[in-house]
């Protein structure tokens, strides 16, 4: 077991936005491009069940947790992460009524993780879960500090969703590594499951987002432009592939990256968001 020092005091709230996703909403939402507006759309659909699988996770190490202030903070992170699946499993809905498969494949996550839940030590399970928290708090960061990444967002809703959704990301970033170190510590699980996540999400992102523009006949015709224009996507810069490799360190900690001021500064956002 892990010698870590005392977790540091976080503010991690859990905030209910009440979002609604209406008719206006474009097809391809995303810069009004159809790969990006997949994608977006595909990570959406993996959200609710991978949200999930992340509270089991952590959840079934809660009893073993002896700092306070790390117990905590895993109150919150089960909070949070409960109102996230919520929040995108009625964008998910708009999302399929715009024809996106989403509700396949939320099946499809939903077996996936059910199987490894039966199948595999608890201890991997949360080792996937820090593995993937940093994936998303990679992303998030990315998306509050990139305003040409949040621009993209046509309707104002779903951008209100994504930014909502990455400044809690980014406030429990910590939780489920320092979870992980305080239970077990072991570099060679972490960083072997890491190696795994990596083949893993971008197998199944490859093949959800490729199913999903295969029903699409609407962006057949604009693929080839939409491709060459990925390579501008904010997601897929170099800094981030470093970002996500940081992971590997054998002193790594995700509080590495500072984003205290980001934090107080997405706070103010959206606590003006609600008095407006």
């Amino acid at each position: 077991m892990s010698t870590a020092t005392a977790i540091p005091a976080r503010d991690i709230t859990v905030r209910r936005p009440g979002l609604e996703h209406g008719a206006d909403m474009p097809k391809h939402f995303v810069a009004g491009d159809p790969m990006r507006s997949h994608i977006a759309a595909m990570l959406s659909a993996v959200f609710p069940e991978g949200e999930d699988f992340f509270v089991r996770s952590v959840r079934a190490y809660r009893d073993r947790i002896e700092d306070p202030e790390l117990s905590k903070q895993v109150k919150g992170f089960i909070g949070q992460e409960a109102i996230h699946g919520r929040e995108h499993r009625d964008f998910n809905d708009r999302l399929a009524e715009l024809g996106y498969p989403t509700k396949d494949v939320d099946r499809a996550v939903k077996g996936f993780l059910a199987f490894l839940h039966r199948t595999t030590p608890k201890v991997h399970q949360l080792a996937v879960t820090a593995a993937l928290e940093h994936y998303t708090a990679t992303l998030a960061e990315t998306l509050l500090r990139d305003e040409g990444a949040r621009a993209e967002f046509s309707n104002e809703e779903t951008r209100a969703l994504f930014t909502w959704h990455a400044l809690e990301e980014t406030e429990h970033k910590s939780v489920a590594f320092d979870v992980y170190q305080e239970v077990s510590g072991s570099y060679a699980v972490r960083v072997g499951t890491m190696a795994a996540v990596h083949v893993g999400f971008l197998v199944a992102m490859t093949v959800a987002v490729t199913s999903s523009l295969a029903q699409d006949r609407s962006a057949w015709r604009k693929l080839p432009r939409s491709l060459r224009k990925l390579r501008s996507h904010p997601f897929f810069q170099a800094d981030v592939v470093r970002r996500l490799l940081d992971y590997n360190r054998r002193d790594f900690h995700p509080d590495d990256h500072d984003t205290v001021e980001l934090l107080d500064e997405w706070r103010r956002r959206y606590e003006s968001r609600l008095a407006a």
